[in-house]
């Protein structure tokens, strides 16, 4: 690592969809290029949140898939460079695998950090409306400890083909309809102008959306909305100086 090194960000890859199974080994092919491009120069790495459509861990079996991927953020951990894992809300199971086997720090809260001399607030975007009960109910449900030991409890085969038929019926098979968006009526954006009320922060950085977006709020204070790897194929770059979204070709 060098203080010249850039930290990196990028969300939303859901790799393994079910709803995009047409293209899912291209996609992680290109997503592997990436990590491969960024080599050479990240000081850091952040992925922000459903990295994967769908991670569960039993304590002897793996989802399958993801060599490439898994194998290349390897290398980029054994190499001495840090990789943050956010939990989305496609893969919020993810326990101690990640960290053990591949080298991840794994984060399951959004959290405020100093990168570079700067400030900033790092989540994958969801659950953050109080208003949004039932998806804060679900969420609870998802997270409760004797819940999770009764689904692990459950076949592999079964327990996956469950998750997936359910991830069938989530915005990504509604991909290729436009929506309307508004980046300023955004539960991520409010939350952060209220954030800023309390407690300066120069970069917020989200993802949840599969938008692009990056706004001043106000006295320079920015919120970056990282886009995807469905679409965009997106990424956000920090060099200490200045943040910029970029696409990868």
């Amino acid at each position: 690592m060098t203080e010249k090194g850039k930290i990196y960000f990028v969300s939303d890859v859901h790799l393994g969809a079910p709803a995009l199974k047409h293209n899912n080994r291209e996609r992680e092919r290109l997503f592997v290029k990436w990590l491969d491009f960024i080599g050479d120069d990240a000081e850091a790495l952040y992925l922000m949140g459903d990295i994967f459509d769908f991670w569960y861990e039993y304590k002897k079996v793996v989802p399958r898939g993801f060599t490439r991927v898994l194998g290349r953020l390897a290398d980029i951990t054994d190499r001495g460079i840090p990789v943050h894992f956010f939990t989305g809300n496609h893969d919020l199971w993810a326990f101690d695998y990640l960290p053990e086997e591949i080298g991840l720090t794994v984060h399951h809260e959004g959290m405020a950090t100093a990168i570079k001399g700067k400030k900033f607030f790092l989540a994958h975007g969801d659950g953050l409306d109080p208003n949004d009960k039932g998806y804060l109910f679900l969420k609870k449900i998802f997270m409760n400890r004797k819940l999770q030991w009764f689904f692990t409890r459950l076949h592999p085969n079964f327990a996956f083909n469950l998750a997936h038929r359910w991830s069938e019926s989530s915005r990504l098979s509604k991909i290729d309809q436009k929506e309307e968006f508004k980046v300023k009526n955004e539960s991520m954006y409010k939350f952060a102008q209220n954030f800023l009320e309390k407690e300066w922060v120069d970069y917020f950085i989200f993802g949840h959306r599969h938008q692009m977006a990056s706004e001043e709020l106000k006295k320079g204070a920015r919120f970056i909305l990282l886009g995807d790897w469905i679409t965009s194929f997106s990424y956000g770059e920090f060099d200490g100086e200045q943040f910029e979204l970029k696409r990868f070709q």
